[in-house]
């Protein structure tokens, strides 16, 4: 696996650089800015990009903004951001740009070597991860219209774990029940969030992608 790495804090990339090293990834490149990013993803052809969502110049949101223009110039390219802020419409807005092959985790997350890695890992796979902290926001969350509201508490159990980037098999033994009784609720998922079965069409990006709508 090779992979650029944009975080402005030097010690903070040092990190991350080290983390993936000990991994046995290949760091291409690193910077600590979202200026040059896409002349350097186009010169290294990385697997996957991982970056702060507030870079210079102004701290705002340029890590989702250049993981935007990634997602449509390299749609092959896995993107992973990192945030220290818990905002479900940052994770709306990554996803809604890059249906496929991105994540968003807080830096916290980051401390476990193991996270990090395996999120990356799974965004180079095509898959969607969402950190944990803001799936649970968002399920326990009150709504006048809740697309979820169909849902059962097993089957709303499973979806958090599809957000989360989570494979059936990873779903069946952290709830104890078998890959077929997933594959059972996720068909039920589908059917109550009305997403028909297409070949354009992700359905369990569509299914995280409703749940953090709602």
């Amino acid at each position: 696996m090779r992979v650029i790495v944009a975080e402005d804090v030097m010690l903070t990339r040092a990190g991350i650089v080290q983390v993936l090293t000990d991994a046995g990834i290949e760091v291409v490149a690193q910077m600590a800015d979202a200026e040059t990013l896409l002349t350097l993803v186009a010169s290294h052809t990385p697997d996957a990009v991982i970056l702060d969502i507030r870079m210079p110049p102004d701290h705002s949101h340029e890590g989702l903004v250049a993981a935007e223009m990634i997602g449509r110039a390299f749609p092959s390219v896995g993107v992973l951001v990192l945030s220290q802020y818990v905002e479900s419409r940052y994770a709306l807005q990554l996803i809604e740009g890059n249906p496929e092959g991105a994540g968003y985790l807080l830096k916290d997350r980051i401390m476990d070597p193991a996270v990090l890695v395996d999120a990356l890992r799974r965004v180079c796979e095509g898959e969607t991860v969402v950190d944990p902290t803001i799936v649970a926001r968002l399920m326990g969350r009150k709504r006048r219209n809740d697309p979820l509201a169909e849902l059962t508490p097993r089957e709303r159990e499973v979806l958090a774990s599809v957000a989360e980037g989570l494979t059936n098999h990873a779903i069946a033994e952290r709830l104890v029940i078998t890959d077929r009784t997933v594959e059972k609720h996720m068909a039920q998922i589908f059917t109550k969030l009305g997403l028909e079965e297409s070949p354009d069409q992700h359905r369990r990006v569509l299914a995280v992608l409703a749940l953090l709508r709602a």
